[in-house]
């Protein structure tokens, strides 16, 4: 693999263990681009990364999507969603104060996340495939964070730094997708009591769905498919919210219920 591949990621692993962003690596993927496509060495990155925290006693348990807002696409240029993997390590209770020293530049966002009860390995997935295969939906709110200083990123920034991930929060009540309508349920999310981000499933692709099917297919094609037992985090139903010390979410989703990010003081 080329050594720029490396070096990149060594930077970013740096950053992420001494708490420390850097400044953007786009450039330095570009002088890494093969055969004209800057996802794929973005992507290499990530997969180093990825290994390292596997070879680092971490536990993979699922994928979580991003740029599910046409808004936020048409921003950097690009025209379908992007992904990241998430650990074992990342997952936060319901209500568990999370410890300032875990977070990068947070930002909260809530979400519908679906957990598998079948494989996904077809070359081409459908709704119905994904329907099938979802045990259920539960409430979420993803913190994301970002090794880049001052969230200064472009699509490659993103994906190569693991689609900008940080933690991930999971209900508890667990709702069978017959229960609720994944793309007309609203959602609102307060921060301390205060309302500060409102949105609906229809904001994510036009249907979390939609977002899960492309991830399905584009795992096949990188030979990683979605497992039975894996949570999928399909994307912001609204506008994401910078976190403060002491700040306390609580995000509503119609038909699944509340979801809280409770964040420590300091």
């Amino acid at each position: 693999m080329d050594e720029r591949i490396h070096a990149i990621a060594d930077r970013l692993w740096q950053a992420a263990t001494s708490g420390k962003p850097i400044g953007p690596v786009r450039d330095e993927i570009a002088l890494a681009d093969l055969d004209g496509d800057l996802l794929r060495p973005a992507y290499a990155v990530q997969q180093l990364i990825t290994r390292r925290r596997l070879d680092a006693g971490a536990r993979l348990v699922g994928r979580k999507i991003g740029l599910t807002s046409l808004a936020v696409q048409r921003q950097l240029g690009v025209d379908s969603p992007d992904f990241g993997a998430l650990f074992d390590d990342m997952a936060v209770g319901d209500g568990q104060e999370i410890a300032w020293s875990r977070l990068m530049q947070p930002k909260a966002e809530a979400e519908i996340a679906l957990v598998l009860g079948r494989d996904l390995r077809h070359e081409k997935h459908n709704v119905a495939d994904l329907i099938v295969a979802t045990a259920y939906a539960l409430p979420a709110i993803e913190v994301v964070g970002s090794r880049i200083a001052n969230w200064d990123i472009r699509l490659a920034d993103t994906v190569a730094d693991n689609a900008s991930s940080g933690l991930f929060v999971l209900g508890t009540r667990p709702v069978t997708l017959d229960r609720f309508d994944l793309a007309d349920c609203g959602m609102a999310m307060e921060r301390r009591g205060e309302p500060v981000s409102v949105g609906g499933g229809a904001a994510c692709l036009g249907n979390p769905l939609n977002a899960a099917v492309w991830l399905a297919d584009m795992l096949v094609r990188m030979g990683t498919p979605l497992l039975a037992g894996d949570v999928l985090m399909t994307g912001a139903l609204g506008p994401m919210v910078a976190v403060q010390p002491g700040d306390v979410f609580t995000a509503r989703i119609e038909g699944l219920g509340a979801v809280r990010a409770v964040f420590a003081a300091s």
